[in-house]
C-alpha cells in the first residue's frame, strides 16, 4: 500500500522498509527536474526532517521524511538522470529506502483517495 504526506511525498511499505519518493502531482507541479540530492545510506532521519532536495527549471523543493528511521539505500540512477523522476515518480524513480524505527508513523499518512482530494484542493 502506498500512502502520502501533505508535502507530496509517498511511502510504500515493503516489510519494515519504506520506499520513499515524490508524488506524480509534485513532479508535475515542479516541471522538468534537473537535479536530485539524496542522503547517504546510514543516515538516521526523523519524520518531518529534510530528506532530499529536488530541483526543477522552476524551483528547488525539499523532500521531507514521511517516517523516521535509517536510510538504507539511495536511488543513485536518478541522481545521474534526474529527469527520470518526471517519467516515473511513483515507481522506478523512488528516492530512498528507510528502515523505519517507528512503523506506526506510516499509519498516520493519507491513503490515495485522501491524498487525491487534498492535492485537488490545493490547485
Amino acid at each position: 500500500m502506498t500512502k502520502y504526506t501533505k508535502d507530496h511525498e509517498w511511502a510504500r511499505a515493503e516489510g519494515d522498509v519504506y520506499v520513499i519518493g515524490i508524488s506524480a502531482h509534485a513532479a508535475e507541479q515542479l516541471g522538468d527536474i534537473v537535479f536530485v540530492e539524496l542522503p547517504e545510506p546510514g543516515k538516521t532521519i526523523a519524520k518531518g526532517d529534510e530528506l532530499a532536495v529536488v530541483e526543477s527549471v522552476k524551483a528547488a523543493s525539499d523532500v521531507y521524511a514521511p517516517v523516521s528511521g535509517e536510510v538504507i539505500e539511495a536511488n543513485q540512477p536518478i541522481v545521474d538522470e534526474p529527469g527520470k523522476v518526471n517519467e516515473d515518480p511513483e515507481g522506478a524513480a523512488w528516492l530512498v529506502k528507510i528502515k523505519a524505527s517507528d512503523p506506526s508513523e506510516f499509519d498516520t499518512l493519507m491513503d490515495e483517495a485522501a491524498y487525491k482530494e487534498f492535492a485537488e484542493s490545493e490547485e
